[in-house]
């Protein structure tokens, strides 16, 4: 779940993480602790927006005109939003609103935020995910996964940028998800109780050690919280600069082809999310092992069929398919590995007669 969350962190283009799991086993307050670990973020301070200034691509449209009528748009530094979302609700609560009434009458498009304008460059937070109406998950998974909110009413459009880390968590005992949004949600973990006396035990002291002394607690830990925010500030530098080769292409697809998943969204996750686990590590190539560790949290929520029909992945037997298709890869196709950039030398398709 922390790793997860983390990667997130480092690229939140990766799409979200799904938290499935028990009553009781803290998925609320990890990702609640996720904010604290990102780095402040620059913005204009009067946009509900949350617009990033570097970025005149992804301006909304109320910044675009004062822009364009030379307005003096001041920047301040914001902390990570991190935006609850109600189980309860509606779709205009989501999007916003555009007033029509006004626009009729005076000629003026007035947009009411929602809470996608809130958590723009920010963290979205669902709890009971499952018991959410399917069409906000819908139009959450959308924004996530294009990285802009359209909201359009009586030929009136209006658009802002809602790029977030989008946080679901659920108790599989109260229903589940339909499969078609299962798969729109990146990443997937399953959060189990503790069952060592030991670590309960060291569970409840913290939590009354927090209870008892907030600031003490805090102190105490944030050795540990500013040494892992360092981690995901450096890696959000370099993560872009990581490489990978057409042989890692090959075992991706080939690993994702094994194991029956439908569409092509895994592979795409399955990359960026190694990408981000090497960038964690401070490298600037994938190996098989983030391609692994990156399959372990895309993979098992898309399973339907075959070997693991039963919802249950063998790591060990995806270690042998992987070294098997190593094997297929061959010692002839070893230069195309050591590509230095994959976008640089394009694949070579054979056509056969």
């Amino acid at each position: 779940m922390k790793r997860a969350l983390v990667l997130n962190a480092i690229d939140m283009r990766i799409g979200g993480v799904l938290i499935r799991g028990e009553r009781g086993t803290g998925k609320s307050t990890a990702a609640r602790a996720l904010a604290a670990l990102l780095p402040e973020i620059d913005v204009f301070t009067d946009s509900p927006f949350n617009d990033d200034p570097n970025r005149p691509d992804s301006w909304s449209d109320s910044v675009r005109e004062r822009s364009s009528r030379g307005e003096t748009l001041p920047v301040s530094r914001r902390k990570i939003p991190f935006v609850d979302l109600p189980v309860s609700a509606t779709e205009d609560r989501v999007v916003g609103t555009l007033d029509i009434e006004k626009a009729i009458q005076k000629g003026e498009r007035q947009f009411d935020p929602g809470v996608l304008a809130s958590a723009n460059r920010g963290i979205l937070y669902i709890d009971e995910v499952n018991l959410l109406d399917d069409h906000v998950v819908d139009l959450l998974l959308d924004s996530a996964a294009m990285g802009v909110n359209v909201v359009e009413r009586e030929g009136i459009s209006f658009s802002h940028p809602a790029r977030f880390i989008l946080v679901g968590s659920m108790n599989p005992e109260e229903g589940d998800l339909r499969p078609q949004l299962l798969d729109r949600f990146a990443l997937s973990v399953d959060v189990r109780g503790i069952h060592e006396p030991a670590d309960r035990m060291e569970i409840v002291e913290r939590h009354i050690g927090y209870e008892s002394d907030p600031e003490g607690f805090r102190e105490d830990w944030s050795g540990e919280e500013h040494r892992l925010a360092e981690r995901i500030i450096a890696a959000r530098e370099i993560v872009d600069d990581v490489q990978y080769s057409k042989r890692d292409l090959f075992s991706i697809a080939s690993l994702t082809s094994n194991l029956r998943v439908d569409g092509h969204r895994a592979d795409m996750v399955i990359l960026k999310t190694a990408r981000a686990h090497a960038a964690l590590q401070g490298r600037k190539r994938i190996t098989q092992e983030d391609i692994l560790l990156a399959l372990e949290l895309a993979i098992p929520h898309r399973l339907k069929r075959g070997p693991f029909s039963d919802g249950q992945m063998s790591m060990a037997e995806v270690e042998k398919q992987m070294e098997q298709i190593t094997s297929e890869w061959g010692e002839g196709d070893e230069a195309d590995e050591q590509s230095s950039d994959i976008q640089e030398q394009p694949v070579k398709k054979k056509v056969h007669p």
